[in-house]
């Protein structure tokens, strides 16, 4: 009984822990959980609630350039631009391709961003420098960059890497400047890959193994424990370096908050109200169970808005609508369990098998109609664009969070209420039991 006790006053504690992290905020001294209050290192606020710069870039191209070509060639510039925003610290901002050759950059709670669109419409510029910092390729001189997958030597284990394809001049100048990094004696055995002044990948020369050669032939890898969204990321920044084709500004402007704080504080409120409300329902038709639901509850939202926080989600209003309607699937879950467990204390079960049985039971319904959610929100988060991805995002992860909360948190505390023989079926919203 003392263990029981134990446990459940943890859960609670834990609960409540949750609830002020996600309100003030926790310092670890090595990393810090900001508070979902926090807009500058917490959760982000979108467009439509701040305002900010909308920039779009055209491609320069002309007839002789094929449909594929210019799709491959826009995801290039689209990759190219999401990275070199995060290198501002421009992480809130969205980008999404418009039509087939314009893409289109909004940058929330920068009014006046023309030095950021200088540094995101200027040509990257690729090198391949030594230890010594001399020029051995420029962008031009690669022809593709792709992440790969597979063994790369004799001991027949895949791992990934970066393949590169050179041009011929290029292939040639590597081969030597890779020979006279092999053959120095210092540990400048290396080749820096630099986009615009700045080190992105530093692959050592084996000393041993291209010392009389060098690295010959047109295709070179880079590897180096690399995980696959490292390589992929590393192959874009290459790929990126040589765009096929330049880019110009055709429009920007300053755009007020579509919809203003107010309407944030609005919907807020109205989503407060609205748990609110359900929490009442819940304790007023399943009782004690419904109670047990509503703390869970609290845990769901606690854990969410520390996840949100500790990302840096970019948050709009459809995102927190995404975060309402992710809330009422975790209360849809509770619905199916809880009624499951009258089915069975009606139909003459102990409460704790009632219990066992009704998440058991439930497990299926609530499972498909999660995984049925996290299609439509995956579906949207890929093909969508702007506001719509944070919605999709917001969804996802509360799905996630929603169905974990549904069967383990608020199953721990029905189980630890049995253990400390809270077993009255009146408490539990059921009647008599069912006679034969």
């Amino acid at each position: 009984m003392k263990k029981t006790i134990l446990s459940f006053a943890a859960m609670i504690l834990i609960i409540a822990l949750l609830c002020f992290t996600a309100w003030n905020g926790l310092d670890f001294g090595f990393f810090r959980i900001p508070s979902v209050r926090d807009t500058e290192n917490g959760v982000r606020l979108g467009l439509d609630l701040v305002g900010g710069s909308i920039i779009t870039f055209e491609a320069n191209v002309d007839d002789s350039v094929s449909a594929d070509e210019l799709s491959s060639g826009m995801d290039t510039v689209e990759a190219m631009l999401r990275a070199r925003l995060t290198d501002l610290g421009l992480s809130e901002a969205t980008i999404y391709k418009v039509g087939d050759k314009r893409c289109t950059v909004e940058i929330p709670a920068i009014s006046n961003p023309e030095e950021a669109v200088q540094k995101l419409g200027s040509t990257a510029q690729l090198e391949f420098r030594d230890a010594d910092e001399n020029v051995i390729l420029v962008g031009t001189d690669v022809e593709s960059s792709e992440a790969m997958y597979g063994p790369l030597d004799s001991t027949g284990l895949s791992q990934n890497y970066v393949l590169l394809t050179l041009t011929e001049e290029g292939a040639e100048r590597f081969t030597e400047a890779t020979k006279a990094a092999a053959n120095r004696e210092d540990d400048g055995n290396y080749i820096k890959i630099m986009l615009d002044d700045q080190v992105v990948s530093q692959p050592y020369v084996d000393k041993t193994k291209f010392k009389d050669t060098g690295i010959t032939g047109r295709e070179v890898i880079i590897s180096g424990n690399f995980q696959a969204e490292d390589a992929g990321w590393l192959a874009n920044v290459i790929e990126a370096g040589q765009l096929p084709f330049s880019l110009t500004q055709v429009q920007m402007r300053s755009v007020g908050a579509q919809l203003g704080m107010k309407a944030l504080e609005t919907s807020l409120e109205a989503g407060l109200i609205g748990v609110l409300l359900v929490i009442v329902f819940m304790i007023a038709y399943y009782r004690l169970p419904g109670l047990v639901a509503s703390v869970a509850l609290l845990f769901y939202i606690a854990i969410e808005a520390v996840v949100l926080a500790v990302f840096h989600v970019n948050l709009s209003l459809p995102g927190i609508a995404g975060i309402i309607l992710s809330i009422g699937m975790a209360v849809d879950a509770n619905v199916i369990i809880f009624e499951r467990l009258k089915e069975e204390l009606r139909a003459g079960k102990t409460v704790r098998s009632a219990v066992d049985s009704s998440f058991h039971r439930a497990f299926t319904a609530i499972l498909d109609s999660n995984v049925t959610t996290m299609i439509a929100a995956i579906v949207l988060y890929l093909l969508g664009s702007g506001t719509i991805v944070g919605f999709a995002m917001t969804l996802g992860i509360g799905i996630v969070i929603s169905m974990f909360t549904a069967l383990t948190v608020t199953r721990f505390l029905l189980n630890r209420l049995v253990d400390l023989k809270v077993t009255n079926r009146a408490l539990y919203g059921a009647g008599e039991r069912r006679k034969a």
